[in-house]
C-alpha cells in the first residue's frame, strides 16, 4: 500500500506546523501506510483508528503507546502505569485507580479549579494591561492542569512550580531530537523521587486527597504498590497535564481563527463545552498513539508481522470526511458524538476524559467572563515538536478587558 511520494515523519518539523495535509494523502493514497526506515505502519481512516483502538488484543499497549525509542519497551508502565499494560493487568490497575479517581472527586474539585483559574488568569491580565500582550501558555494554558493536578494529589503550593517545571522538562524535545534527551530523564528521576516522599509522608500521616485515596483504595484485599501509585501520578502529570495544556491553547488558536464562531460564545457562555468539543475534534493534542501487533493482523491485503509497530491516528481520524462533513472547517456546534476519538476508545478509554473536559469549560469560561475579545500574534506563536501531542510552547496574544 505505501506509495513512495507519501510520506509520514512523525519527527518532522513541516508535518508538525500542519500535518492535516499529510494525514489527507495518507487515507486517499495509503491508508495502511508502512515506514519501513522508522519501523511503523500507520492508519489514518477514521473506521481503521476507531477499529484500532478497540482491538486491544490483537494491538498491545504493554510496550508502551509511543513511538520514542526511550519511551518504549516492556518498562513502559512504569511511567505510563496502566496505559501501557494490557488486561488482565491492565484491568486489575485501572479498577483500584478508580477507587480512588473517581467522577465525585472531579465535581467535588471544580470550585478549586475554579479558583485557580481566577488566580491566573488575574495575574495574566494585569501583565496584559501593563504590556499589551501575553503569552497565554506560559501564564494560563500551561500552569492551570499541572496545579490542578498538583491539587488533586495533594502536591502542596509552595512545590508546584518546581513540579510545573519538572514536569515541561520531561516533555521538552530540541529540534532534530527523536529520543528521550538527557535532561528528560533528569526531570522523570526528581518527580518519581518527589512523589515516593510524598507517598511516603501519607503512608505514616494519611490526607484528603487523591494520593491518599489510592492508598486506601482496596479489593478484595488486593491493594496498589508504591510503584504502582508512583506510575499513575506520572501519567497524570505527562498524559493529564500536557494534553489539556495543548487542548486550552489550540482552542483559543483556532477560536482566533474562526471569530465569526466565537462571538456566540461570548453572548452565551453555555456554547463552551461545544467550543472544546470541536477544538478536540479539529485539532487534538494526542494525534499519535501507537500499539504493538501482538500474533499478525492482516488489512488492506497486507499481514502485518507479530511485534511491529502501528500508529493509530485520531488527528488524521478526525479530518475523515467519510465521516464528518467539511472536516476542514472549524464549526462550533456541529454534531460529533460517540465519533469523538481524541479520548480513544475501548477498553482503555482514558480515565481523565471527564477531568480534562471539566478544566477547560471552567478555564474557558473563567477567561471569557473577563476579556470580550482577543488577538493572537501568530508570527510570534511557537509549537511544540513532539512525535505524538499538537499545540503551542508558546502563544502571545494581545486581550481586551471587559
Amino acid at each position: 500500500m505505501t506509495i513512495s511520494d507519501v510520506t509520514l515523519d512523525p519527527y518532522n518539523y513541516d508535518f508538525h506546523e500542519d500535518p492535516y495535509p499529510y494525514y489527507q494523502r495518507l487515507r486517499d493514497e495509503a491508508p495502511l501506510y508502512h515506514n519501513a526506515e522508522l519501523g511503523f505502519w500507520a492508519l489514518s481512516r477514521h473506521t481503521d483508528v476507531h477499529k484500532g483502538f478497540r482491538n486491544s488484543t490483537t494491538l498491545s499497549n504493554k510496550f508502551g503507546v509511543s513511538l520514542d525509542p526511550a519511551s518504549r519497551g516492556p518498562h513502559a508502565s512504569k511511567t505510563m502505569s496502566f496505559l501501557a499494560m494490557d488486561d488482565p493487568d491492565h484491568l486489575r490497575l485501572r479498577t483500584l485507580v478508580s477507587k480512588g479517581f473517581t467522577p465525585r472527586r472531579i465535581r467535588e474539585l471544580e470550585p478549586r479549579v475554579t479558583e485557580i483559574a481566577v488566580e491566573h488568569l488575574d495575574s495574566m491580565l494585569e501583565i496584559a494591561r501593563d504590556t499589551g500582550t501575553v503569552d497565554y501558555v506560559d501564564e494560563f494554558a500551561g500552569k492551570l492542569p499541572m496545579d490542578v493536578i498538583s491539587e488533586l494529589m495533594g502536591v502542596p503550593k509552595a512545590d508546584r512550580a518546581q513540579v510545573r517545571a519538572w514536569a515541561d522538562a520531561v516533555m521538552h524535545r530540541e529540534d532534530g531530537v527523536t529520543d528521550v534527551p538527557d535532561s528528560a530523564i533528569e526531570a522523570s528521576l526528581n518527580l518519581v523521587v518527589y512523589y515516593q516522599e510524598m507517598v511516603g509522608q501519607r503512608r505514616k500521616q494519611a490526607t484528603d486527597d487523591l494520593t491518599t485515596a489510592l492508598l486506601e483504595a482496596e479489593i478484595d484485599g488486593d491493594r496498589l504498590t508504591d510503584d504502582e501509585i508512583i506510575g499513575f501520578m506520572f501519567l497524570m502529570v505527562i498524559a493529564g497535564n500536557e494534553t489539556t495544556t495543548k487542548l486550552l491553547a489550540n482552542a483559543a488558536f483556532w477560536g482566533h481563527r474562526n471569530p465569526g464562531q466565537l462571538h456566540p460564545v461570548y453572548d452565551d457562555l453555555d456554547r463552551i463545552p461545544l467550543w472544546v468539543e470541536e477544538t478536540l475534534r479539529y485539532d487534538t493534542s494526542s494525534q499519535i498513539l501507537a500499539r504493538t501487533v501482538v500474533g499478525e493482523l492482516e488489512l488492506y491485503d497486507t499481514v502485518i508481522p507479530d511485534g511491529d509497530v502501528v500508529l493509530l491516528l485520531p488527528g488524521s481520524a478526525h479530518r475523515d470526511e467519510r465521516v464528518f462533513d467539511n472536516p476542514d472547517d472549524f464549526v462550533i456546534g456541529r454534531e460529533i458524538g460517540s465519533k469523538l476519538l481524541s479520548f480513544g476508545s475501548g477498553a482503555h478509554f482514558c480515565l481523565g476524559a471527564h477531568l480534562a473536559r471539566m478544566e477547560a469549560r471552567v478555564a474557558l469560561a473563567e477567561l471569557f467572563k473577563r476579556i470580550r475579545g482577543y488577538e493572537v500574534d501568530e508570527a510570534n506563536a511557537v509549537r511544540v515538536h513532539s512525535s505524538n501531542v499538537r499545540g503551542f510552547a508558546h502563544l502571545p496574544m494581545s486581550v481586551k478587558v471587559r
